[in-house]
């Protein structure tokens, strides 16, 4: 019997640095039932990446068409692009028993919530400021400035974190997903998510 027979909607959010994609990588990687949200975008792909994997990329007509029928969790415009989460392939995972990750900014999680309450927030905590910082540098990529930018959107975020049902600590990745799957596996037992199983075992 099947005990995990309902999906759940899982919002994952973090401070650059924090090392969100590798434990989603992971997580993906340990547990097949676990899948990731695609995003769907008006802006041009780059390259490399491919539609339906990276992106659902899409032109500005279709994107407010579907704004008009409702057709996102949530969305923002950055410049003249549009970024949103389509909601019906997150409904069809979920109808099918997959977990679904968001993988979104504060802001964003936040638009999802009121939506859907029933979602599981976790927030991926780095173990201190000093070591966030640690990280970015030694990503090469950002100059002092960019870096220094991104540790005070840190702070603001990591202020925000009361806002999540669930704060994980990313001080070794394996641990961090453990702690991840852990949570899942609870949310999966809670009885709400257990009643059609509840009901197999009351009607054999």
């Amino acid at each position: 019997m099947d005990l995990m027979d309902k999906g759940l909607l899982v919002v994952l959010s973090a401070p650059a640095g924090c090392g969100k994609d590798t434990v989603l990588a992971e997580l993906k990687k340990q547990d097949e039932n676990i899948k990731q949200s695609i995003s769907m975008t008006t802006r041009l792909p780059r390259e490399g990446e491919q539609n339906g994997v990276d992106y659902y990329f899409t032109t500005v007509e279709d994107f407010e068409k579907n704004i008009k029928e409702n057709g996102f969790l949530e969305y923002v415009k950055y410049g003249v692009n549009y970024y949103g989460t389509p909601k019906k392939a997150i409904e069809e995972m979920l109808d099918t028993g997959k977990s679904v990750v968001l993988k979104i900014e504060v802001e964003g999680a936040g638009n999802v919530r009121k939506l859907y309450p029933e979602a599981i927030s976790i927030f991926i905590m780095p173990p201190s400021l000093s070591e966030l910082s640690r990280r970015l540098k030694n990503r090469g990529t950002e100059t002092e400035e960019d870096i220094n930018r991104r540790l005070k959107i840190a702070e603001t975020e990591i202020q925000r974190a009361k806002e999540y049902k669930y704060i994980v600590i990313n001080d070794d990745v394996q641990t961090c997903v453990n702690d991840i799957l852990a949570i899942l596996k609870a949310e999966h037992l809670k009885y709400d998510n257990m009643k059609n199983t509840i009901n197999e075992i009351i009607n054999n």
